[in-house]
C-alpha cells in the first residue's frame, strides 16, 4: 500500500472539443464524479485530443508512463462510427485487457437505452495503470462509473498503486476481507 497522492488521467477524445467547436463536457463530468466519490487525496490530469488513434495511443502512454497515473478514464470514441477508435488505441497500448468492465457497463446501459449494444467500452492494464474507456455523454459516464467503480480501488491495489478510499455514502469500494 502506497501513501502517495493518486494521479488520475482524464482523457477526452473528441474532434470537435479538441478543435474548440464545443466545450468538453465529458472530461469535467469525470472530474466531478471523482471529486464526489473519491475521498483520498488525488490530482486529475486532464487532456483533450482528437479522434486519431496515434494521438490517443501517445496520450495514453504519456498519462501512464510519464505522468504516472494509477487510473486513466477516457471519454468518447467508443461507438461504431468510423472515427471511433478509442478501444483500438487502448488495446494497442495495454498488456492485459479487462473485458468485464465493458461487459458490465453495457449491461447497465442497456437498462436505460437499447442502443447501448453499439457501445464498445473496454478497459485494460498498462504497467501499473488501469485504463477505462467510457462513452461521451455525461449521464452515461456517471451510470457506467457507478457500475464499475466499486472494483477500481482494489484493482489499483493489485497493480501496486496508491490506496484509494471512496465515500461510502456514494460508492462502497469492494476489497476482499483479510484472512
Amino acid at each position: 500500500m502506497t501513501s502517495t497522492i493518486a494521479r488520475f488521467g482524464v482523457l477526452t477524445i473528441s474532434d470537435r472539443a479538441s478543435a474548440g467547436v464545443y466545450v468538453d463536457r465529458g472530461g469535467p463530468a469525470i472530474q466531478e464524479y471523482l471529486q464526489e466519490v473519491v475521498v483520498s487525496p488525488f490530482e486529475a490530469v486532464p487532456l483533450v485530443i482528437p479522434d486519431e488513434q496515434p494521438q490517443i495511443e501517445l496520450a495514453l502512454k504519456r498519462l501512464c508512463d510519464d505522468d504516472r497515473c494509477s487510473l486513466v478514464i477516457t471519454t468518447g470514441g467508443t461507438g461504431p462510427a468510423i472515427r471511433d477508435v478509442t478501444p483500438e488505441a487502448t488495446a494497442a497500448v495495454c498488456q492485459k485487457m479487462m473485458p468485464g468492465f465493458g461487459e458490465l457497463m453495457r449491461q447497465v446501459s442497456l437498462l436505460k437505452v437499447p442502443t447501448a449494444i453499439l457501445s464498445r467500452q473496454t478497459a485494460g492494464i498498462r504497467g501499473q495503470t488501469l485504463i477505462v474507456n467510457l462513452p461521451g455523454q455525461p449521464k452515461a459516464i456517471a451510470e457506467c462509473l457507478d457500475a464499475v467503480f466499486p472494483a477500481i480501488p482494489y484493482c489499483i491495489d493489485l497493480l501496486g498503486g496508491p490506496y484509494i478510499e471512496t465515500n461510502p455514502a456514494r460508492i462502497q469500494a469492494f476489497r476482499p476481507k483479510a484472512k
